[in-house]
Formats: structure tokens, C-alpha cells, sequence
């Protein structure tokens, strides 16, 4: 398991406006990094065992390009210009490999959503919280979705208080 990253740390960094803009950016660069892997992913996971799984990402592709909308609207609110890059992009021959680049993503966003929660918060941007918890709950269900098509158990994420609570387990 990869260690946790820097950006995570246990004390709250200052945060100013400009600040989380500049996360918020970040943040936008790796939705666009999970739409174009969700939509290379689900097109090329082949196999029997894959099908539904390559059939949830395409959703996911879907529910990925509404976070990214939401997170420009919330960028261009602070009055910054959202990011226009994609993180880059990992890819396999290997549909597990695929499937758990996915999973590594989408714990990082988790992650990193959950801090953006709490820096919301100490800016008083409860709206702003909000709709980052919103997406929360979605890309806590794509990280069960992927660790159940990898055969594994989700990821324990938790860290401190996020606002949101662990999602259920799916029982398709």
C-alpha cells in the first residue's frame, strides 16, 4: 500500500481562498485524469469476468465529467480560472493493473476531497463543503466498486473526521 501522501498531513495547513483554489485546480486535474481512465478502461476490459465492472465504469466516466463541473463552478466562484490539464493517465495490458490504478486514484481523491471538507469549513464556504461531500459519497462508491471487482476489501481511508460516513458495501 502506498504511503500516505504529503499533502495529507494530520495538523490543517492554513488555507486562504487563493489557496484552495489552487487545490481545487488539482482536484479538477485528477477528475479529468478519471474521465479519460474510466472512459480507455471501460472500452478495453475485456473478459467475461470484467463485463460488469467495465459496464460501472462507463457510469463512472459519467458521474466523474458532473465533478468536474461542479468543482470549475466552485473554482470559478473563488474567482480563478479552472485548471484545462489532465493528471496523467496509466494504462495496461493488464485489466487488474487497470483496475487498481483506478482504485489508487480514487483513494487519493477521497483523500484529498475529505481535506477539502475541512478547509471549506475553516473559510466558512459550508455551501462548498457541501457539494465536495456530495461528490465524496459517489467516489466512495467507485473505490467499493473497484476493490469488490479486485476481490479485496475497501480500502480504510479513514483519517479524522470528513463529514462523511463509510459508505455500504454493495451487494451486487
Amino acid at each position: 500500500m502506498n504511503p500516505r501522501p504529503a499533502s495529507h498531513s494530520a495538523a490543517p495547513e492554513e488555507i486562504s481562498r487563493e489557496r484552495l483554489a489552487e487545490l481545487l485546480n488539482e482536484d479538477l486535474s485528477r477528475e479529468y485524469q478519471a474521465i479519460i481512465a474510466y472512459v480507455v478502461y471501460s472500452q478495453v476490459l475485456s473478459g467475461a469476468q470484467y463485463m460488469d465492472i467495465a459496464a460501472q465504469l462507463e457510469i463512472h466516466a459519467k458521474q466523474e465529467l458532473d465533478h468536474a463541473l461542479i468543482i470549475s463552478r466552485q473554482i470559478d466562484y473563488l474567482g480563478k480560472m479552472p485548471a484545462v490539464s489532465a493528471k496523467p493517465v496509466r494504462t495496461s495490458n493488464d485489466p487488474k493493473d487497470m483496475l487498481r490504478y483506478d482504485l489508487e486514484n480514487e483513494n487519493d481523491t477521497i483523500r484529498n476531497y475529505r481535506d477539502r471538507v475541512r478547509q471549506c469549513e475553516a473559510l466558512g464556504e459550508y455551501a462548498m463543503a457541501e457539494q465536495i461531500r456530495r461528490i465524496l459519497v459517489e467516489e466512495q462508491d467507485h473505490q467499493i466498486d473497484l476493490a469488490t471487482a479486485l476481490g479485496e476489501p475497501v480500502p480504510d481511508l479513514s483519517g479524522g473526521p470528513a463529514g462523511v460516513t463509510k459508505t455500504r458495501r454493495r451487494k451486487d
